[in-house]
């Protein structure tokens, strides 16, 4: 007896306006499998995904669940069909607890108290079952985005999906965190749910899938077992084009101190020390890259310099001293003084999602004279010029007038990059990169960085992927609880190593 596909997407097509999102697309997933999708930011992946859970409907086409035809006309639908969907960015009510949000939305009465009662014995049993163990008493603002992510998972499998449709679940996770998720997934496919993977990161792909599925500009172009493939294969297939996996760069040619740092200290608005005693120092024509597991001092060590956050000590760039205090701190100083920075969180740092992409290219950089006219801004320069590094810079689809939420996350990406990479800056502060990118556009950003440090520019990259930062820096300084561990060169040391030291741990520690 033939067993029928857990999924199946028969001719579905999706159009927002012009843009063809889906262009007749059919996918078959079958039980108990890990599948995954793959594809270039606005390939239409998450759209195709979107449909399945009755976020958007489709133009056209058919969805069989476990061979049945079945209309999916909301989320609603889609839950009570056994799909649950764990979204790139979190759906979380912050000031709530674990348990809280587990239970929204699927209370069994308007008596709230039977319902935290029977959640939490069924949480219990599910982290057992699972490995997804997390304190239900715990609230959502006060745990790591790891932990978030395992209460996401949680509130799918406690509304009985079968079904788990994960969206770049990585994105955020530090490797450590994304190892111990496919430990999950794994067990998930081990007692029979149906996985669906949409990531870019080809050696999760390997890793991680049974089958997968390429799409290109909204139209599935294969399917393939995953053991019958490699990286190199799926990333042609993604970007239609043969794609480096490596970054090729020449020995740096270092100049004199940029940026300098002494005794650098900051504690945040609860009193924590966030940053203490820090010292290191970028020189021209260099990549200094920081590695550490997110929440060990980066984001608030990149803020400082980027004039966000007040902090202690000692920082010149190009001799001069900056102000730390917050009289003259902030970040047009910082532009003044050939800083540019490119935020770790692109949506909450980087742009105004319901803005135009013109106004998010002007945002912090509009006292520049060429965007003014007299007393007023100069629109249509403004336009012209976004036109501009959207061409440059590949942004699709190349439209100014577009909000910064039409576009897919990489495509947002190369808007920040694009606004500040072009100000042909001194130094360039750059946090995550390619956080939620795909393999085209990070080849494309990593040589975006590379030339700008080809330029005699420095550059300070803050990343957790540690591949990353071994392809890209000269120097790798390794902070952890706020300190600086050590430095090292990249042909010096290993992933294992920077993973000890990330933990806190030196070579004679854990040995």
């Amino acid at each position: 007896m033939t067993t029928a596909p857990a999924i199946e997407l028969k001719g579905i097509s999706k159009s927002f306006g012009p843009v063809h999102a889906n262009k007749d697309i059919s996918i078959r997933v079958m039980p108990g499998t890990i599948h995954g999708i793959i594809g270039e930011n606005g390939a239409g992946k998450s759209t195709l995904m979107s449909i399945l859970y009755g976020f958007y409907k489709a133009d056209a086409g058919e969805i069989f669940i476990s061979g049945q035809k079945t209309a999916i006309p909301d989320s609603q639908a889609a839950i009570a069909a056994g799909i649950g969907m764990v979204f790139q960015h979190f759906k979380l009510v912050e000031n709530f607890t674990v348990l809280e949000n587990v239970v929204l939305g699927a209370e069994d009465s308007g008596l709230l108290r039977p319902s935290l009662a029977r959640a939490r014995r069924e949480l219990k049993a599910l982290a057992d079952e699972y490995e997804l163990n997390v304190d239900p008493d715990a609230v959502v603002e006060d745990i790591g985005v790891g932990m978030q992510q395992r209460v996401e998972i949680l509130k799918a499998l406690y509304r009985r999906a079968d079904i788990l449709i994960l969206d770049e679940p990585t994105g955020v996770l530090t490797p450590a965190e994304a190892d111990h998720l496919f430990r999950i997934l794994e067990n998930l496919k081990r007692e029979g749910k149906t996985i669906i993977l949409i990531t870019h990161k080809l050696r999760e792909i390997m890793d991680a899938t049974d089958t997968v599925s390429v799409m290109r500009r909204g139209e599935m172009t294969a399917t393939v077992k995953t053991s019958e493939t490699s990286p190199q294969k799926l990333a042609e297939l993604m970007v239609g084009r043969k794609v480096l996996l490596q970054v090729e760069k020449a020995p740096a040619q270092v100049g004199k101190v940029i940026l300098d740092v002494k005794n650098l200290n900051v504690t945040d608005e609860k009193g924590v020390h966030r940053v203490k005693e820090v010292n290191f120092n970028v020189r021209a024509g260099e990549i200094l890259g920081i590695a550490g597991v997110s929440g060990n001092g980066q984001s608030e060590l990149l803020e400082v310099l980027g004039g966000y956050e007040k902090g202690t000590g000692t920082i010149t760039v190009n001799g001069q001293t900056i102000d730390l205090t917050g009289a003259k701190s902030d970040g047009r100083s910082r532009r003044e003084r050939g800083i540019a920075h490119v935020p770790e969180d692109r949506q909450r740092e980087g742009l105004i999602m319901d803005y135009h992409a013109w106004e998010n290219v002007a945002f912090g950089y509009h006292h520049d004279p060429k965007y003014q006219r007299g007393m007023f801004m100069d629109n249509a320069a403004i336009k012209a010029d976004t036109l501009e590094k959207m061409e440059r810079f590949d942004v699709r689809p190349p439209d100014p007038r577009l909000a910064a939420k039409s576009f897919s996350g990489g495509n947002q990406q190369k808007i920040v990059l694009a606004r500040e990479i072009e100000r042909n800056p001194d130094l360039l502060l750059i946090g995550q990169p390619t956080r939620g990118v795909d393999i085209g556009a990070i080849e494309f950003i990593h040589q975006q960085i590379v030339a700008l440090r080809d330029q005699g520019k420095a550059i300070l990259l803050v990343s957790v992927e540690l591949e990353e930062i071994l392809a890209l820096s000269d120097r790798i300084a390794v902070m952890f609880d706020g300190r600086i561990m050590g430095e090292r060169l990249p042909q010096d040391t290993n992933e294992q190593e920077l993973g000890m030291m990330m933990a806190g741990m030196n070579k004679g520690e854990a040995a």
